[in-house]
């Protein structure tokens, strides 16, 4: 059996729902969009949705790098994280192992953006499909008390929070991590396409999108109907309300005229 010619990992860590540097404090940069630079014999991807990627470094690299972002960045509890081991085959076929290890041809600049993307794709949606299973978690309640006594929630406000959790979930998912597109990378490098297909299909990135932006239409929906039913019941009410007091005038008019 051939000797893998190197041994290296790929560490992907979400550190903040927005991430902005200072460019000019960093040399060895190789890419713009997204943000990379040599940092020893690897590279640091950074992207603006708060996605890392730390391709080829030791563990002490890797906390130097860490130690690098803006010290005001807002971290996320838990930190979500995804680390996966690569060997550098010349011969071989690009693309994941059953042991779960990625073969590359070669370390060069175009491959470690096409991985970057696929692992700071994965890692964002795994935050998200947690956030979503969440916003899942309260709307239950509400849905199930509905149904057995027909009773709505009154926390109207409460609801309109988890409108605007699910419009902002849509956001980031479709807009900020645009998990359908591909990276700018493969229009210069098209031979990457076939890598980029298989590890899109390794990480299930579009089929995970999806299904995570249904979940978020469903929230939404769900969501607005009891807003709306709630507003339904006090529209109700309030013109119950007016009635009595039309009624109420018309009899203290009606006493007061027969009045001697």
């Amino acid at each position: 059996m051939q000797a893998p010619d190197r041994e290296l990992f790929a560490h992907a860590v979400l550190v903040s729902d927005r991430l902005v540097v200072d460019r000019s404090k960093y040399s060895g940069v190789v890419s713009a969009a997204p943000f990379c630079y040599r940092e020893g014999d690897g590279y640091v991807v950074v992207f603006r949705y708060g996605a890392v990627v730390l391709v080829g470094l030791t563990a002490e690299e890797e906390k130097l790098a860490l130690s690098r972002l803006p010290s005001d960045t807002p971290q996320l509890t838990p930190v979500e994280e995804e680390r996966v081991g690569l060997e550098i085959h010349a011969g071989k076929e690009e693309g994941a192992t059953a042991s779960g290890m990625l073969y590359l041809k070669e370390l060069s600049v175009a491959h470690v953006l096409v991985l970057a993307d696929i692992l700071a794709k994965s890692v964002a949606l795994a935050r998200y499909e947690r956030e979503i299973a969440s916003v899942f978690d309260t709307v239950e309640p509400a849905a199930s008390r509905l149904a057995a006594s027909g009773r709505l929630p009154k926390a109207r406000k409460a609801l309109l929070r988890l409108i605007g959790s699910a419009l902002l979930a849509q956001h980031r998912v479709s807009g900020r991590i645009a998990f359908a597109e591909k990276p700018d990378v493969l229009w210069e490098n098209p031979e990457l396409g076939r890598f980029y297909a298989r590890l899109e299909d390794e990480y299930e990135i579009i089929e995970r999108g999806t299904l995570l932006n249904g979940k978020v239409a469903v929230v939404g929906s769900a969501a607005e109907t009891f807003t709306d039913l709630i507003d339904t019941a006090r529209s109700a009410r309030l013109e119950l309300l007016i009635v009595i007091l039309i009624v109420a005038e018309i009899i203290i008019a009606a006493i007061a005229s027969f009045r001697p």
